[in-house]
């Protein structure tokens, strides 16, 4: 099971529900991954009867066969599933030159299946998690699932559950047909996209506002100040929160919708903001996914003496990644939001953050 490339889906969903308006059009979604792929599991192209292409795959020569397979699913109806992996002929086959291996399932969707897009597309803008499923079969069957709920092919509904609760699209059950007890499906899951909350109203957090939209992260921004916290000093921000950020935080806590899917970073260098916000973030009762604060050294010395003064221990104050970022000698507020997006990604994936070149092994971690 792999962590699915689902803003790839997201981003051709409008393109798929207006192309159907017209007629049928082929989906081609990666269905399976193994080593080191350019894509992950969900990513998408879409091929209209026309011949254009919404979406990639591979960046190089699969596309062009998935295209040439959507033509022919177009015309037949039939789906198919391909795999594709390293070329070995020395020539110009069709394969991965980076080595892994893919499984993609085109198939032909027709208008029929827009109530259905459309509701999937609602409950993602509303921030449901939700899973589409399809049988991997010639004539694909397709269903919404919530977490919990059945869908009717009731030897899957577990293995389903157990994707949407990870966050992982995949492929769950056996090899028999559409009707066997457990048929073949590929299960995509749009989860929630994750939070990266702003502490402060500066230029470094303007920057990391562009940075954490362009990663598909929800991004708020929060500072007491109105004069300061304006959307329209903060255009990338989902939402620009004027609030004490302690205060935002614990309301967010205590509601459930911060969580481990989520990173905070206070980007201030005034203790009455920093201190509190930072005491809240730590004590979370679900611990949070990261927790950074900017600063000097000299900044972050203080900030502990004054984090500890208010009664937090060693143990709580472990997950502070502070001094925020990873080093890459950066000076500019831009420079600076490279390195701290860089480091939020590195402790979500748990990589290493070293160069890759000085390092052997696969690219891609799956």
């Amino acid at each position: 099971m792999h962590r699915g490339d689902n803003g790839a889906m997201r981003t051709v969903l409008d393109q798929l529900i207006t192309g159907l308006s017209v007629g049928p059009v082929a989906l081609a979604r990666i269905a399976s991954a193994t080593g080191s792929v350019p894509s992950a599991v969900g990513a998408a192209v879409l091929v209209g009867p026309s011949g254009a292409v919404i979406g990639s795959l591979s960046s190089g020569c699969v596309d062009a066969a998935v295209v040439e397979s959507a033509g022919q699913v177009l015309r037949t109806g039939e789906a198919m599933f391909e795999e594709f992996g390293v070329d070995d002929s020395g020539g110009f086959g069709v394969g991965l030159v980076c080595g892994g291996t893919i499984g993609v399932f085109v198939e032909r969707v027709n208008p029929d299946r827009l109530p259905l897009l459309r509701d999937l597309r609602e409950r993602i803008r509303a921030g449901a998690p939700v899973a589409l499923t399809a049988s991997l079969s010639g004539t694909p069957h397709w269903s919404l699932r919530d977490p919990g709920a059945s869908d009717g092919w009731r030897a899957l509904d577990r293995d389903i559950d157990d994707l949407l609760s990870a966050g992982r699209s995949g492929i769950v059950g056996g090899d028999g047909c559409e009707d066997a007890v457990r048929p073949r499906a590929l299960v995509q899951v749009f989860a929630p996209p994750r939070r990266l909350i702003l502490v402060g109203a500066n230029d470094f957090v303007r920057e990391l506002t562009v940075l954490g939209a362009q990663l598909g992260m929800r991004v708020i921004v929060v500072d007491a100040r109105p004069v300061f916290a304006t959307a329209a000093r903060f255009p990338a921000a989902d939402e620009v929160v004027v609030d004490w950020p302690d205060r935002y935080l614990r309301r967010e806590i205590d509601a459930g919708t911060v969580g481990a899917s989520c990173a905070v970073c206070v980007m201030t260098h005034d203790t009455k903001f920093d201190v509190p916000a930072l005491t809240v973030a730590l004590r979370a009762r679900t611990p949070l996914g990261f927790v950074g604060a900017l600063g000097s050294r000299r900044t972050h010395d203080d900030r502990l003496r004054r984090l500890r003064a208010a009664g937090l221990t060693d143990a709580e104050l472990a997950p502070l990644r502070s001094p925020v970022g990873l080093d890459l000698g950066g000076h500019t507020p831009a420079e600076a939001a490279v390195s701290i997006a860089a480091q939020i990604i590195a402790e979500r994936t748990h990589a290493t953050g070293r160069p890759l070149h000085s390092m052997s092994g696969a690219i891609h971690r799956r």
